[in-house]
């Protein structure tokens, strides 16, 4: 086998590769609701973090405050996310088709 050859294989087969990581990452259709749940567990946290937001007394906003220059530009996403939704229940519901 000539080194050509060996080039050529070796190519073809890393193209092989990142075809199927590129279909893994982006076009499947898992994607989209490893994204959904990823956005639901950052909601959480962020509600967790920050419920004063929405009118709901914490004792502890006065330690999270120090996470305000970290997650200051995600606040206004996350409002908007909770802000339109339905409900939580409706959300799950379409995960599982119901």
């Amino acid at each position: 086998m000539t080194l050509a050859s060996r080039i050529e294989c070796y190519w073809k087969e890393l193209r092989t590769v990142l075809a199927g990581l590129y279909h893994g990452m982006v076009e499947h259709p898992a994607y989209e609701l490893i994204e959904k749940e990823a956005e639901d567990i950052d909601d959480a946290f962020l509600l967790a973090c920050f419920p004063d937001v929405f009118g709901i007394p914490s004792p502890i906003a006065y330690y999270t405050a120090e996470l305000l220059p970290y997650l200051g530009g995600e606040l206004e996403a996350f409002e908007r996310r909770l802000w339109d939704r339905a409900s939580l229940l409706e959300r799950k519901g379409q995960q599982y088709h119901f």
